[in-house]
């Protein structure tokens, strides 16, 4: 199987890296400036896409895992915070970016067959879970989410299955410290919620231990 995850350079997108190619599968991953096994990709750039694409050439995809994200309104103040600048920022990454994943490398998961796209989204982006805060991220993760549902409608006449996920609070740089899980437990987790993918589930927005999520 070859998996494409972006966002590998770190985190949960660089253990699951670990673990499928542990598992014997081919891994391409991605972070912005590249480097070492990792190819360069700044998922809000259509010409770094392009790139990715040219590098991959014709090679079919069977999993492909959107897993790069930001979150640089942590800790703003409604007052006087969330500038115009953080806005677009997250927007690009957080859902741009990940249409243009999925646009740039579709005849990559056609040509796989029964090919899968698994979408990090967060619980944060539930519109059952409104909590308050984090504006733009919370937005952004909802914007990820409702772009998962409808390319899991669009795709599956093509055997492409689209499922959209919460990887949990996980101690990363972007979670703190005072994440509720490790990344190892969440990756776990991951990799078996994508193994189970597929026509019957996709559309679904399930948590990293396979809870059926609000929308």
């Amino acid at each position: 199987m070859h998996v494409v995850i972006t966002g590998a350079s770190r985190g949960i997108g660089r253990e699951l890296s670990e673990r499928y190619a542990e598992a014997g599968h081919t891994v391409t991953g991605t972070s912005r400036v590249g480097g070492g096994a990792l190819a360069p990709l700044d998922v809000t750039d259509p010409s770094s896409h392009a790139a990715l694409a040219n590098r991959l050439e014709e090679r079919p995809i069977d999993l492909l895992i959107c897993n790069a994200g930001i979150y640089p309104d942590k800790g703003q103040p409604l007052e006087g915070g969330f500038p115009a600048s953080i806005w677009a920022e997250t927007f690009a990454t957080n859902v741009t970016g990940v249409f243009l994943t999925v646009q740039t490398l579709l005849p990559n998961l056609e040509r796989a067959g029964a090919a899968k796209v698994a979408i990090l989204s967060s619980r944060l982006g539930s519109q059952a879970m409104a909590e308050g805060g984090s504006y733009a991220y919370r937005a952004s993760k909802a914007a990820a989410l409702n772009l998962g549902r409808n390319l899991a409608v669009d795709l599956a006449p093509r055997g492409i299955s689209v499922g959209v996920y919460h990887p949990g609070w996980v101690r990363t740089d972007m979670g703190g410290p005072s994440g509720e899980i490790g990344v190892e437990e969440s990756a776990a987790g991951l990799v078996e919620r994508f193994a189970a993918l597929g026509p019957e589930t996709a559309g679904c927005f399930q948590s990293w231990d396979g809870r059926d999520l609000p929308f």
